[in-house]
């Protein structure tokens, strides 16, 4: 068992600390055995963890889930990600044992939810190809915003009380959440940063997530984010599923996104009164609640399970392509998925597109023109996205509704049906990203108009497309 090491103690700076000792240990560490040893996180996807806190050695009650008396005079509370009566395999809870129950609450009231919504006839529906410049970070010197407050819904469909449907929502925010987390009742966060790098407090223990990682809070774990400045990303939210790696197929038992490389947060807890009182922030039926609270929700001090928060660094992905001619469908870069009940068909899938070698002969090696009945959105991490190099931008994003064409722009058309195929890096410093949906999604008023960043001008980067037609035109007698 991999746990965080005993020097880390309660105290309300230990961010700080903790952001450079996982910085360190990410960075310079050379051995595995030092990895092994000061490994804050736990690796594996949906495996049955188990975890203690190293202050309280035998926090876990052995052979059983609910003692008349949990060790250290601990309270058992079982979190459940699905029905008691899933089959084993989509059967998802953990076991936490805590200092105080989280029922140990005030009464939940409603709160401002800002642009946080799950309305979508706010504005009539539009099929257009849409782009967005890289959304606006507040200035802190203008006002204080952390993540919760900074979350901006851009598009979604389906019903959080059916638990059907998908919303995305980009965050921008500028500040640390101080005595305040969020719970989400209504579905998994996926979470993406661009900018910024976050240290996430939750109930299983902590996680530093940077750009070019990705980090998953299943429904209703409660968590906290603290930024050390400027942060911008984009989330998914699912409602009513949960993500997992897709099939592989006649891939067969490696590639893509392996399990290993998935690592959720070892047990830390903090035993800490607030007098002033804990803010929790309840995302329910797509609207915000807060309750108060004179203790730290973060006061798990083992837990055991298969329900969990967890991690992954984009660089694992182990990209599988054409090595021949023509292109693979772009399923072949899903890193997880959320399924429908029509197999096949994903509620959700997160999409990536890593550098990688293009070795395609006789192959127009960007992507092609396209129409989907699925919806796509894209974002972009870092760098320059193949088939768009100029106006789509790091923190920005696009959205191809469904069977709305979209494809390469002219230049980069021009380029690629006259360049000299050879061996290429692809994407080199680049990573961009696609949330993929059989859901029709539609835009709120805030991503059309409010936020001010849609570039109206997206699709002129079409208009200048020629026809080479050439009716003469005769196979080669070679």
């Amino acid at each position: 068992m991999e746990i965080m090491p005993a020097r880390f103690k309660s105290s309300n700076n230990d961010s700080a600390a903790f952001r450079s000792v996982c910085s360190r240990l990410h960075r310079t560490l050379s051995s595995d055995k030092e990895r092994h040893m000061y490994n804050p996180y736990l690796s594996g996807f949906g495996n049955e963890f188990s975890s203690e806190d190293p202050r309280c050695p035998g926090a876990l009650p052995e052979g059983q889930n609910n003692p008349q008396v949990c060790p250290y005079g601990l309270y058992a509370e079982q979190l459940s990600g699905s029905a008691f009566t899933c089959p084993r395999p989509a059967n998802k809870r953990s076991w936490l044992y805590r200092i105080l129950p989280s029922v140990k609450h005030k009464p939940f009231s409603p709160a401002p939810r800002g642009h946080l919504t799950d309305t979508w006839d706010q504005v009539k529906p539009d099929p257009n190809q849409m782009r967005w410049l890289p959304f606006t970070i507040p200035a802190s010197s203008e006002t204080q915003v952390d993540f919760v407050a900074g979350l901006h819904t851009l598009c979604g469909a389906g019903d959080t009380r059916t638990r059907s449907g998908i919303a995305i929502h980009v965050y921008t925010c500028n500040t640390s959440m101080v005595d305040r987390c969020f719970n989400n009742s209504d579905g998994d966060f996926l979470i993406v940063p661009q900018q910024g790098e976050l240290l996430i407090t939750t109930e299983f223990g902590k996680m530093l997530v940077e750009p070019n990682e990705i980090c998953v809070i299943q429904a209703g774990m409660r968590f906290s984010v603290d930024v050390s400045g400027p942060s911008r990303g984009y989330v998914l939210e699912v409602y009513g599923a949960h993500f997992e790696l897709p099939d592989l197929g006649p891939i067969g038992a490696n590639g893509l996104a392996n399990p290993r490389d998935f690592l959720c947060p070892a047990a830390w807890y903090e035993d800490r009164e607030v007098s002033t009182g804990y803010t929790v922030i309840n995302k329910y039926q797509g609207a915000l609640f807060t309750s108060q609270q004179d203790y730290s929700p973060f006061n798990v001090v083992g837990w055991h399970g298969n329900y969990t928060p967890y991690k992954y660094h984009l660089e694992n992905f182990m990209v599988i392509n054409s090595v021949a001619f023509d292109h693979a469908d772009p399923s072949i870069f899903t890193v997880l998925t959320a399924r429908s009940t029509r197999p096949g068909v994903a509620i959700a899938d997160f999409v990536i597109f890593p550098p990688r070698w293009g070795v395609a002969d006789r192959t127009f090696r960007p992507p092609y023109y396209h129409r989907n009945c699925m919806s796509e959105f894209m974002g972009l991490i870092k760098g320059h996205y193949e088939a768009k190099a100029e106006g789509f931008q790091p923190g920005g994003g696009s959205l191809h509704s469904i069977m709305t064409p979209h494809g390469p722009d002219t230049d980069c058309f021009e380029k690629n049906t006259t360049s000299t195929l050879e061996p290429e890096r692809v994407a080199e410093g680049t990573m961009a990203f696609m949330f993929e949906s059989s859901f029709s999604m539609a835009v709120t008023k805030w991503g059309l108009e409010t936020c001010q960043r849609l570039d109206k001008s997206y699709s002129q980067c079409w208009e200048n497309l020629r026809s080479h037609f050439n009716p003469n035109w005769r196979p080669s007698k070679q």
